[in-house]
């Protein structure tokens, strides 16, 4: 059962991805959508890494890669002249927009192969068993050490 949890994790990630490439989005990896959600409204690296469970030294990588691609930056903190706040451009906002609508396309693929019911059931089923779990985005080798 865990390959085939894996599995259709799999399908959809590379699927969102191959059509966010045809969208206008290439460089956009699996860890790159975790570390624009992760940004929500803004937040310092240092939050950044403990919202994905990494450390501020991985978070900062992810954000050099992500402002050298257009889909974050650094603003000056408020609070603390010496701090940044990370942010996400237009581009990724723009990137987190599109790959919403994509998924919605793909989920609908899987309940017109399925059966709506039985999506909305597998959601249900996987919100049940995975309730008490702590969110977590750690998936091996793709946030970093």
């Amino acid at each position: 059962m865990p390959l085939l949890l894996l599995q259709g994790f799999r399908v959809l990630i590379d699927g969102l991805h191959a059509e966010l490439a045809r969208q206008g989005h290439p460089d956009v990896r699996p860890v790159h959508g975790f570390v624009l959600q992760a940004v929500a409204d803004g937040c310092p690296a240092v939050e950044l890494g403990r919202r994905l469970g990494v450390t501020k030294q991985a978070a900062a990588k992810h954000v050099e890669a992500l402002e050298g691609l257009g889909y974050l930056r650094r603003d000056p903190d408020p609070r603390d002249a010496r701090a940044r706040i990370v942010r996400r451009t237009e581009r990724g906002e723009d990137c987190l927009r599109r790959s919403a609508g994509i998924l919605g396309d793909l989920r609908a693929g899987w309940a017109a192969a399925l059966g709506p019911d039985r999506v909305d059931d597998l959601e249900r089923d996987l919100r049940t068993v995975t309730a008490d779990a702590p969110p977590r985005v750690d998936v091996p080798g793709w946030l970093g050490p």
